[in-house]
């Protein structure tokens, strides 16, 4: 064990953590690319441009639709689609619509995720396409088992229980043997709950910080990490 991994957990980290996991949960976005790679700001200003555009409104208030349909909703197209019944295609095709050219291919995340006994999967509230657009230009798409997307949970984003229901009914696993990765804190109760083992990989940066460590304390939380790859490393 490094003394790495050690100092960034809630917990010290032993393979006794996680030597029950056969089933590796990994979020997308700020989670399996660093966070100054800053796409979501990407992601952030494309979705206010949507919103402007297609509710007719200026951008102070395209950005306050924005944020708080992210916080009543749990993201800001759940919010479009009960507020104003939008279609989610045209929305996820637009905000994805982002220049990658700022993640670099890791070939020492390929490693450390070729190194994990069992499946892995990407589960993410973006599209699809995003995430494997992202995970192929890091170079490690072939890594995965599949990607369960927010389509794939009827557009029912994370941290709502019903997502973690429809993950499972996609991948077949059992929680109790399973791993979740993820940067918003918050995301991770219903993992806890469920029986999964839990890692929040967190972030100082500015941008991130704003909704990643919303709901970080508490014992839903068991593990805590800046650097991804340190940490798998170190199991």
């Amino acid at each position: 064990m490094s003394d790495y991994a050690e100092t960034q957990s809630a917990q010290p980290v032993t393979h006794a953590d996680f030597g029950h996991v056969d089933t590796w949960i990994f979020d997308l976005d700020n989670t399996l690319y660093p966070a100054h790679c800053n796409l979501f700001a990407q992601i952030d200003q494309r979705m206010g441009a949507f919103i402007a555009r297609e509710l007719d409104v200026d951008p102070v208030e395209a950005r306050r639709i924005q944020k708080q349909y992210y916080v009543d909703h749990g993201t800001t197209l759940a919010g479009l689609m009960a507020e104003h019944g939008m279609d989610p295609t045209p929305f996820l095709d637009f905000v994805h619509d982002i220049d990658l050219a700022v993640v670099d291919e890791s070939r020492a995340l390929d490693a450390a995720l070729a190194r994990l006994p069992g499946k892995r999967f990407i589960f993410t509230n973006g599209s699809h396409r995003h995430a494997e657009n992202v995970a192929g230009k890091l170079g490690v798409l072939d890594r995965f088992e599949g990607i369960i997307d927010i389509a794939a949970c009827n557009y029912i984003p994370k941290p709502h229980p019903d997502a973690f229901g429809h993950f499972i009914g996609r991948s077949a696993a059992d929680a109790r043997k399973a791993a979740m990765f993820e940067d918003i804190a918050r995301n991770l109760v219903v993992p806890h709950q469920m029986g999964m083992r839990t890692v929040w990989v967190h972030t100082e940066d500015a941008f991130a910080t704003e909704k990643a460590h919303h709901g970080k304390d508490g014992d839903h939380v068991h593990h805590t990490t800046e650097d991804l790859v340190g940490f798998l490393d170190a199991l």
